[in-house]
């Protein structure tokens, strides 16, 4: 298990600023309204970024106002989705997903994340190939009564192609086409999800160390604040002493 999976739930990779992550979460619902259509029973994507947008707190004016931008019944900018691929400090793959009302713009702010940090923007599907896309359903133990059996005996039987354990959480893998039939039933047995969504999960990771592993993180702080970046997905490691070590 990649060890940035531990140093995301540390850091809230991507959605640490609250103002920053209502702006990112109004911008895929109203994507996906306009692409799936505004009535969340029967658009699931839709149905699941409601829920996590309000999960964080996000004002329910904000919500419907990005659902109603998606559905055309107000004014709003025109998205582009992009996704760019590169290289990260130590060689660690990176893609980057990016929504934005200004192509030229995210190119340029992409690329020179990656330049300042020792990395390199790459072409297309340089990196992509070292990616998995997978349904994934995350549980906080620490939030959580299930114990690991119900966990792995239920999910399985929903459809799950397996079960990831760690002392922090549970982590629930399906395959693309699956993860709906998988969530509706595991939420029809009570299971609740901090996250819940599909991934780009790493084949294989790579470790970094010294001064990669502190750019890397320098890096993935760059995108987090960057609101034309929705996600980040990458396959590098860090030990945990380590990463205690550059936060101190």
């Amino acid at each position: 298990m990649p060890k940035f999976k531990n140093i995301a739930a540390k850091k809230g990779v991507l959605d640490r600023a609250k103002n920053n992550l209502f702006v990112k979460l109004g911008r895929q619902i109203t994507v996906e309204a306009r692409n799936g259509g505004a009535n969340p029973d029967a658009n699931f994507k839709l149905k699941g970024l409601i829920q996590k947008a309000r999960a964080a707190n996000m004002p329910v004016d904000n919500i419907d106002r990005a659902i109603k931008k998606g559905a055309g019944e107000l004014e709003g900018e025109e998205y582009v989705e992009i996704r760019y691929e590169g290289y990260g400090p130590g060689g660690a793959a990176v893609l980057v997903y990016v929504l934005t009302d200004n192509r030229n713009r995210a190119g340029a702010e992409v690329r020179a994340a990656f330049n300042k940090r020792k990395g390199s923007l790459g072409e297309p599907n340089c990196v992509a190939w070292m990616f998995d896309e997978k349904g994934v359903l995350t549980i906080d133990r620490a939030e959580s009564d299930l114990d690991e059996d119900t966990v792995m005996m239920t999910a399985l039987e929903a459809g799950a192609e397996d079960v990831l354990v760690t002392d922090e959480e549970f982590e629930i893998l399906t395959a693309p086409e699956d993860f709906e039939a998988v969530k509706t039933t595991l939420d029809e047995a009570n299971f609740l999800f901090s996250n819940a969504e599909i991934q780009m999960v790493p084949k294989n990771t790579v470790a970094i160390t010294g001064d990669d592993a502190k750019n890397m993180l320098k890096l993935i702080e760059t995108f987090e604040d960057n609101d034309d970046v929705q996600h980040v997905y990458t396959n590098f490691e860090i030990d945990d002493e380590e990463y205690a070590a550059l936060q101190g």
